[in-house]
């Protein structure tokens, strides 16, 4: 429910949650605010469409926390000390912070093109050595932890709710998957919180020696110190939570017993072409390689068009829709944005418009519209931020009713009518642009700004550039003269399976990107060493 004006609807918020494996009704620790922590990247290379996919998700919830007048703490960190890192930075010949930092300012500025807020916080774990050290300290006050030359391992067994959150026994935790099973554990399922210093490896003084973190300490540490130990809601992907989320619980209350997360939300896998993408296969794509071809704003409509907790199925076709579906919307709010500053020459004052003394009202056709718009809206969203038929239904509807407003808007018709659509128009639009608002699909510049990046890239997935187009516009308008419509309409067909349409408009033509009648085969899938993703773990057993 809207908190401040009570409008909207009654209906609360209800978020899946993966520790109850249920929908339940978001009721926050403190009122009015809510925490939010989500694991961000391990910044050792460009981030791919499973990263793309959780920072999306959760900008979305952060959106519509915020549209609901919730003030909300978002924290999602940087892994930037990791073997991984290490790992990478050998290969190079990098200092293994400065590697990890240009990845962070990388990852910074693919959120930027899919229109993400920045988060409240960005914690990196090299910021925060002292929390870290601080609350392994406390774990081993509290006799949850040992000591065994210089690392100190978390022991499982102090933990007799271990596996509450993902249904996995015990004896499953492979020692936090990223590291070799330790003869020195007192159990082989204990995980590492402290890794004692190796040659050549960046490492920080500690009450233990010299070393640094492991994995899933940095997750707890940051988390208490943005928001104490009991906050709202801890988000990620679905294959952190084992043996990451899982291990973050069980020191997190070793530290403190008090510690407690509301809400644990995990989005989906990204599948290409129903396979799970995953770097032993080889088919795994980074949000450059995607943007170099799609428009960022098309890709972030692909990744809202499922919900978040279903698998994300990539394919050509699924990109070639969302681009499509993008310049539709952009080229409605464009023409109307045109249409409504044109009718306001006329010194008509939005909101204020009067005839013989009576206000203007909308259409009862527009207040329909806005209605199944809003309903149809925040019911969705309401429900577990279901974004997968947002922008159809009540949407679409509400772009063919501006659509046809605008062209009785150019008819003459008498002065109270026209003030009535130019209301109605206002006003949907508005309502049209706020949805958009709040799932991060409002361009930063112009309409035409927007539109005209959409064709470039279109172009340029067709191999073309805009000239090549002009002159096959002018050769079939040639070939139209002499009625070789055999030519004519090869032209047209050619360029359709290019993804180019054309659009006869009286005596002009012009052109517009669409969906190819026979869509190009997948991009290339990396192009080099250097542009592998980092691989996800198996998906959890929930």
């Amino acid at each position: 429910m809207d908190r401040e004006t009570g409008a909207v609807s009654k209906m609360p918020l209800k978020v899946y949650n993966s520790m109850t494996q249920q929908k339940e009704v978001l009721v926050e620790k403190v009122p009015g605010k809510v925490g939010m922590y989500v694991c961000g990247v391990t910044a050792y290379d460009l981030s791919h469409l499973g990263h793309a996919r959780a920072a999306v998700a959760f900008d979305v919830l952060y959106r519509y926390l915020q549209h609901l007048h919730y003030e909300v703490t978002y924290v999602r960190n940087f892994t930037d000390v990791d073997d991984k890192i290490i790992r990478r930075a050998n290969e190079t010949g990098e200092n293994p912070l400065s590697l990890s930092n240009r990845y962070c300012q990388e990852y910074l500025v693919d959120m930027a093109e899919l229109q993400c807020l920045p988060p409240t916080h960005q914690p990196r774990v090299s910021d925060h050595m002292e929390q870290i050290k601080d609350m392994i300290t406390q774990i081993i006050n509290n006799d949850c932890a040992y000591v065994v030359d210089g690392d100190v391992f978390f022991a499982v067994e102090k933990s007799p709710n271990y596996g509450q959150l993902s249904g996995q026994r015990l004896e499953n935790n492979r020692a936090g998957e990223r590291v070799a099973v330790d003869s020195r554990k007192r159990n082989p399922a204990d995980f590492a919180l402290w890794k004692a210093a190796k040659p050549g490896e960046p490492s920080w003084d500690s009450p233990w020696g010299p070393g640094r973190p492991g994995w899933h300490i940095e997750c707890s540490a940051m988390s208490a110190h943005y928001l104490t130990f009991k906050f709202d809601i801890h988000g990620g992907g679905i294959d952190l939570i084992f043996p990451h989320h899982e291990n973050e619980i069980a020191q997190s209350c070793a530290a403190c017993q008090e510690s407690s997360v509301g809400y644990w939300m995990h989005n989906g896998h990204v599948t290409n072409n129903n396979e799970k993408m995953s770097k032993s296969l080889g088919n795994f794509f980074t949000i450059r390689q995607i943007t170099e071809r799609y428009h960022p704003l098309a890709l972030r409509h692909f990744l809202i068009s499922a919900h978040y907790r279903s698998p994300l199925n990539y394919t050509v076709l699924q990109l070639e829709s969302s681009s499509d579906a993008v310049f539709y919307i952009y080229q409605t709010l464009e023409d109307c944005e045109v249409a409504l500053s044109s009718f306001r020459e006329g010194n008509v004052k939005e909101g204020t418009e009067t005839k013989g003394g009576k206000v203007v009202r909308i259409t009862p056709a527009a207040q329909d519209c806005i209605h199944k718009l809003q309903t149809e809206f925040e019911t969705r969203m309401l429900d577990d931020l279901n974004t997968s038929h947002i922008l159809t239904g009540a949407f679409q509807d509400a772009l063919k009713f501006i659509n046809s407003s605008l062209n009785l808007l150019k008819k003459k018709q008498p002065k109270q009518q026209q003030l009535s659509m130019f209301q109605s128009l206002v006003q949907v639009e508005a309502k049209v642009k706020e949805v958009l608002g709040i799932l991060g699909l409002l361009p930063p510049g112009t309409y035409s700004e927007v539109l005209q990046q959409l064709k470039d890239k279109a172009l340029k997935r067709a191999g073309l550039v805009e000239d090549d187009v002009l002159h096959l516009i002018e050769e079939r308008a040639t070939a139209r003269k002499n009625k070789d419509f055999s030519r004519s309409d090869q032209i047209r067909a050619d360029l359709t399976t290019k993804g180019i349409a054309l659009m006869d408009l009286g005596k002009e033509t012009i052109w517009r990107p669409c969906i190819p009648v026979e869509p190009e085969q997948e991009v290339p899938l990396v192009a080099n060493e250097e542009q592998k993703p980092a691989a996800t773990g198996e998906a959890p057993k929930a």
